[in-house]
């Protein structure tokens, strides 16, 4: 059997079969389709009571029948998202033998549950999660100890799942039953945790971001456009927002070595409804980031967990990146056309002349997605606080229209015409109640001018996640934001930015159509 270097290991001590099925819900929140899961140890050990957990909470059914494979060889369940095949090879006699199971076929996109997986010699991949379990009779019966490697791939996911299993321990919360909640079009991935009390909490999980290839200055595309490449931004931001009156989440505790944090829970009420946004609520989004936008802020901030965070400027550089994201993507993938060198510079130098009177303004922090699936309603506070906050980590010190357009022109919200106009006049009012030099026509350039640039940014973004991620389903919302871009390019001082689009890529304008 060849084996991949052992990344990390986590040894836990079972007490019972609670505690069997809790590991067993922390295994299943690191495999997928194409994973391998050995079980090793003792007969009699329980594998394959371990085996049974992960099987019924990967179906979905706790009352699934999951007979011992030990005299079939192998059981193959239908998951929620890919097949699960369970493997007894204690009566194979040699690796040959596989074949005639139909080994390959029925293990091909699955995950594989393997007891006794010595007797595959070579013929498991080395990438793999073991699970070796072994009786602790001197403690009592049903005790079990159980070790966990993390081989290859698997390692960094090991390490993960031991800090939240201490993080749980260190706040109280080892008890608590967890359910995935959501991911996003990040790597990030949200748990709701709920206590025997009652209480209830989110876990974020937030592991450090890869270094992509370098894109230019021979830096990736990450570092280049300012995002968090860990967890501490959050952890900074999230502080520094509930010091000001806003309302982020509470922290409960976290590893910001392991990417990991236990937050409180805003609750689950949108800003949205059925018919699009809810008015008072969107007024009370508006009200927020006047509030901030008031306020002077600085660039640097602590970080709970220790150290400080400095806040990145969202400069031209930043800027251009993003914006190329449509020549990059949109433009050979959703439009179809081959852009030349000299014209994609062309496109670059346009924004970056565009761009530069808002880089030059006074900056603020600009949270960066501030839009309705990152805002929570909590209509038991008042003031600013009604508002809940979840997603700031990639903040930066830049214009302040920038959250309002997000807010305003929401890619996956249609915001009514006359809506954004009144929220854009309450916004103003808002301002210059604090600040009666508030020049809003100046503003309102810069609203236009970082509107397109979203709108550009977003139509590679999600053209990307269909190409590269094979998430089509965010190509539903390219009509919402390609009128979006059209609107912002009608601004006067955008009319090259739209001359070129006419020019190479009039889709990217008319995809509404």
């Amino acid at each position: 059997m060849a084996q991949a270097p052992v990344s990390s290991a986590w040894r836990i001590e079972l007490e019972d079969e609670r505690a069997t099925r809790a590991l067993a819900a922390d295994i299943a929140a690191m495999v997928g389709a194409g994973d391998l899961v050995t079980l090793s140890g003792d007969l009699g050990a329980g594998k394959t009571t371990f085996a049974r957990a992960l099987i019924r909470l990967l179906v979905g059914d706790p009352e699934l029948e999951t007979p011992s494979p030990t005299f079939t060889l192998m059981q193959v369940y239908e998951g929620a998202a890919f097949p699960i095949v369970h493997a007894d090879l204690y009566r194979v006699a040699s690796p040959s033998e596989l074949a005639d199971l139909g080994w390959d076929e029925a293990a091909e996109g699955a995950l594989v549950l393997v007891e006794w997986p010595e007797r595959a010699g070579e013929a498991l991949t080395a990438d793999r999660l073991d699970v070796n379990l072994r009786l602790d009779v001197a403690q009592g019966p049903g005790r079990r100890v159980v070790t966990i490697t993390g081989a290859g791939a698997f390692g960094p996911k090991v390490a993960r799942a031991r800090a939240i299993h201490g993080l749980l321990g260190e706040t109280g919360w080892s008890r608590a039953t967890r359910s995935f909640m959501l991911g996003d079009a990040s790597t990030r991935a949200y748990e709701r945790l709920e206590r025997p009390d009652g209480a209830v909490a989110v876990l974020m999980i937030s592991p450090p971001r890869p270094d992509g290839p370098p894109v230019r200055y021979g830096k990736p595309y990450s570092a280049i456009a300012h995002l968090a490449e860990d967890i501490r931004p959050f952890l900074a931001m999230d502080e520094a927002l509930r010091q000001r009156g806003f309302s982020a989440p509470r922290l409960i505790g976290a590893d910001a070595e392991a990417g990991v944090a236990l937050l409180e829970h805003l609750g689950s009420a949108p800003v949205v409804d059925a018919d699009g946004p809810i008015p008072e609520r969107y007024a009370a989004a508006v009200e927020v980031l006047a509030r901030l936008h008031a306020m002077d802020l600085p660039d640097v901030v602590a970080v709970p967990t220790g150290g400080t965070h400095r806040i990145p400027p969202y400069d031209l550089d930043a800027l251009g990146i993003e914006v190329e994201l449509l020549t990059d993507w949109y433009a050979p993938h959703i439009a179809r056309v081959v852009l030349s060198s000299g014209v994609r510079t062309n496109f670059a130098g346009l924004w970056r002349a565009a761009l530069a009177p808002v880089v030059a303004a006074p900056a603020t922090w600009a949270l960066r997605d501030y839009h309705s699936p990152n805002l929570l309603w909590l209509a038991d506070r008042e003031g600013v606080a009604r508002c809940g906050l979840i997603d700031f980590q990639d903040c930066v010190m830049g214009h302040p229209a920038y959250d309002l357009v997000s807010l305003l022109q929401d890619a996956r919200v249609t915001v009514p015409d006359d809506l954004e106009l009144k929220l854009l006049g309450h916004y103003a009012r808002l301002r210059r109640d604090g600040d009666p030099d508030f020049d809003m026509a100046a503003f309102a350039g810069a609203y236009a001018a970082l509107g397109a640039q979203r709108a550009t940014k977003i139509l590679g973004i999600f053209a990307r996640l269909d190409k590269r991620d094979r998430k089509p389903q965010y190509l539903a919302h390219l009509p919402r934001v390609s009128r979006y871009l059209a609107k912002g390019l009608a601004h006067p001082s955008l009319s090259e930015l739209k001359g070129w689009h006419d020019a190479n890529l009039p889709g990217a304008l008319t995809h509404a159509a």
